[in-house]
């Protein structure tokens, strides 16, 4: 019984190599816990080899140690202290190896335990309840079981990448229906499934079969990217079944399909005549024109056309027709009267139709009216009257042209034209002559290529005509004089001579008088008097210091008078100052 303590204190001299090795592992908090609860009874354990110290060495080993496993431990160390209680010289080894526990990682026991145990191998009663309790018990089993545990605590050391994950495919592609389809193809678009998943979406592959077969093929030889495919090379007629299937990496996506099969054939838009705006109205052509009319018109399939003029076949001899996917033209080589009517044309898709109605209208001249007479003559004046045309050309008369013509001469002269009534007063004939009268139709084409003559002739007789002058009255031209330019004042040096002007009106003539300060001037030789056609002036001839004042001038005749006047001024000229001294 004394060997044993040998093998502890060698165990603790290897505790520092293990604490070097194991420093990078964490301890765990709970280890602690059996030791501060069993303390006493870990100081009267060594009897048995250190079998009750293994424990508290191996727990960091366990993942996660209940600490309500250190009862049965204590209990298993019980009875080893009490069957040999002669183990005092283990009891100064023992309290160093717990004071290492409370300083150092509890691992750092653990490779002591372990060679303890190893040297101890006879007492396996006490062992066994350890190992029952606890996993770090296991250290104690065969070296086999050793080796397989050893590696154990090391796998965690080297960093491990996590594993890839699966390679899964994607969700089902969503919203698949036609887009459009033809005579030969299908165009179909979808939308990109809603889970992709991380190995991400390579394309498409589009199948399709014959409805009433499971024989799907795909169409496409690459995978396609885009979530629109064009079917093509398809017979019509057939009813396709078609489903869309989303490939990655991890394989093919369940298929989205049509709900029902595809029928290969034109999609039917309903027809529609797009008749221009010039044909929405009466369209008018003369004969002999060429007609070449174009009316657009839309559908799917391309639409039957079909014409009738006036609800009957058109005459193909007459009417050509060229139709066309988009439009269908209307042609008449040399158009004829016969060819106005209205005509309608008809497209037709399936059960759908429309139509569109047009007026054509072949016009001439018209032919001239049917008859004209001479109502009455009476003075320098004839009235006439007559009657529409028999033809008017296919269309209506928008006026008639009346000429005349004497009897003596026979040039014929226009009188009226575009004239809108069928009666008119020729006036302004000349007496003693014998007139003819003739009248044309006129419309849109033109006037009539002939005219009617009236079958009655106008003669203007002479009567015996008393020729009395107008009386003229003579025109009252008197008038009190007026003054239409007055006088303005003047200013004037001394020695210049200098003038005033005025004019005046009046019938009959006025007399005119100047006036200096109210005085009249009269005859005096310093001043001039003239008065030629209105126009009034003054001549002041070198006027001295005491010429200055207000000059008048009146007029007067019959009827009344006038007066105007001004201020005339006479200065000083100026001397310099040499000539003053």
């Amino acid at each position: 019984m004394p060997s044993k303590p040998a093998p502890i204190k060698k165990a603790a001299k290897k505790e520092p190599a293990k604490k070097e090795e194991k420093a990078p592992e964490p301890a765990p908090e709970v280890a602690p816990a059996p030791a501060e609860g069993e303390a006493a009874p870990a100081e009267a354990a060594p009897a048995e080899g250190e079998a009750p110290a293994a424990p508290p060495a191996e727990e960091p080993k366990a993942p996660t140690p209940p600490p309500a496993d250190a009862a049965p431990t204590d209990e298993a160390a019980a009875p080893v202290a009490a069957d040999q209680p002669a183990t005092d010289a283990a009891l100064p080894a023992t309290e160093e190896t717990p004071a290492a526990p409370a300083e150092a990682p509890v691992d750092a026991a653990a490779p002591a335990t372990e060679e303890t145990s190893a040297a101890t191998k006879a007492p396996a009663d006490a062992a066994a309840p350890v190992a029952e309790e606890t996993p770090a018990a296991a250290a104690e089993a065969p070296a086999d079981a050793e080796a397989a545990e050893a590696p154990a605590p090391e796998e965690p050391k080297p960093p491990t990448p996590p594993p890839p994950p699966p390679k899964e495919p994607t969700s089902v592609p969503l919203d698949l229906f036609v887009e459009d389809k033809n005579d030969t193809s299908v165009t179909i678009i979808w939308s990109q499934p809603e889970t992709v998943g991380p190995s991400g979406l390579d394309g498409y592959t589009i199948e399709v079969c014959k409805d009433g077969t499971e024989d799907w093929k795909a169409v496409n030889e690459d995978l396609q990217k885009s979530c629109r495919y064009v079917i093509k090379n398809q017979t019509t007629g057939d009813r396709l079944k078609i489903r869309v299937v989303a490939v990655n990496a991890g394989g093919r996506s369940p298929p989205v399909t049509l709900p029902e099969a595809v029928l290969v054939k034109e999609v039917a838009d309903r027809p529609k005549v797009r008749l221009p705006r010039f044909l929405r109205q009466r369209y008018v052509a003369q004969v002999g024109a060429k007609i070449n009319l174009t009316i657009p018109f839309t559908g799917k399939p391309k639409p039957v056309v079909t014409w009738t003029k006036n609800g009957q076949p058109l005459d193909t001899k007459r009417v050509n027709i060229r139709s066309t996917d988009r439009d269908s033209i209307l042609f008449i080589r040399a158009s004829e009267r016969d060819d106005s009517g209205v005509y309608e044309m008809c497209v037709k898709v399936d059960d759908f139709e429309d139509k569109a109605s047009l007026i054509l209208q072949i016009v001439e001249l018209p032919g001239p009216p049917a008859s004209v007479k001479i109502v009455d003559t009476w003075g320098f004046n004839v009235a006439l009257e007559w009657t529409p045309p028999t033809d008017n050309g296919n269309t209506e008369i928008t006026g008639y042209t009346i000429q005349k013509a004497d009897k003596k001469t026979g040039d014929w002269f226009t009188v009226l034209e575009h004239y809108h009534r069928l009666n008119a007063t020729i006036s302004d004939l000349i007496m003693g002559n014998t007139y003819k009268f003739r009248v044309f139709s006129e419309n849109k084409c033109g006037i009539s290529n002939d005219a009617t003559v009236a079958k009655e002739e106008a003669k203007i007789t002479k009567t015996g005509i008393e020729y009395k002058p107008p009386e003229y009255k003579e025109h009252d031209f008197t008038e009190p004089p007026k003054f239409t330019t007055s006088l303005n004042d003047r200013a004037t040096t001394v020695g210049y001579s200098t003038k005033l002007l005025c004019s005046v009106r009046g019938c009959p003539k006025p007399k005119v008088t100047w006036m200096k300060n109210q005085m009249i001037i009269g005859d005096d030789p310093k001043f001039r008097q003239i008065c030629v056609q209105g126009i009034c002036s003054l001549e002041i001839r070198k006027p001295g210091n005491f010429d200055g004042g207000v000059y008048s001038c009146k007029a007067k005749n019959d009827h009344g008078e006038a007066t105007v006047s001004c201020k005339l001024e006479v200065k000083q000229p100026a001397v310099a100052d040499a000539d003053k001294k």
